[in-house]
């Protein structure tokens, strides 16, 4: 992380953009966790970006217009920073790779069969496993 913004992809996110937000934990604690702001939470405004269009229009896609991540792991406000930046940067590159199409397949005629044989063994099981039928 750099302390002019975050780097994501070849872009790099300026400070002005990321909204950060210092809160109390919450939880377990007890006078530490009452008194201390030590949660961070980064939002992120993509359509308010200096990102280029079709970075934008990407993030929108798949992850919506805003995007927030909190973070309350250590008892330090620093590392909780540093982590919550981490984790965006790694939220925001995700969503920027390009996903291969699902290619759809169907199973083999071999793999059917196999599947039926395999259904037709398992009730002849089952079926001899009844009581005998009384007339």
């Amino acid at each position: 992380m750099t302390t002019e913004g975050i780097t994501v992809g070849v872009w790099l996110i300026p400070e002005a953009e990321i909204e950060e937000r210092f809160d109390t934990p919450g939880g377990p604690g007890g006078q530490h966790a009452n008194k201390t702001q030590t949660a961070v939470t980064l939002r992120f405004h993509v359509m308010e970006s200096s990102l280029p269009v079709d970075v934008r229009n990407q993030l929108m896609k798949k992850l919506g217009p805003v995007i927030e991540v909190k973070v309350t792991d250590t008892r330090s406000q620093w590392r909780n920073r540093e982590t919550a930046r981490e984790r965006l940067a790694a939220k925001l590159d995700d969503a920027l790779v390009e996903r291969k199409p699902r290619k759809k397949t169907k199973p083999s005629r071999a793999a059917k069969e196999r599947r039926l044989a395999s259904k037709k063994a398992r009730s002849e099981l089952k079926r001899k496993r009844r009581p005998p039928e009384t007339d």
